[in-house]
């Protein structure tokens, strides 16, 4: 089945998940990279008090800070 086929089946409201092996999806842009960062303690600190407030992950606050500061960033 082509591109235009399974544009079609979907604009006519047909169920076309069976079409794709979901094991192997991946949404473009959103693949991971590790990076290190060093911080002074303090941060580290005031990060992990953060954390442990909202019961979750310090990854999880950087992440979520960070990725507010860009999405204000964009125009």
């Amino acid at each position: 089945m082509n591109a235009e086929e399974l544009d079609a089946k979907f604009d006519e409201g047909v169920e076309i998940l069976e079409y794709f092996d979901l094991n192997s999806a991946k949404r473009p842009g959103l693949e991971t990279k590790r990076v290190n960062v060093d911080f002074p303690v303090w941060m580290v600190e005031a990060l992990d008090r953060e954390a442990q407030r909202l019961g979750v992950h310090r990854q999880a606050i950087i992440k979520t800070w960070i990725a507010r500061i860009l999405d204000e960033q964009v125009v």
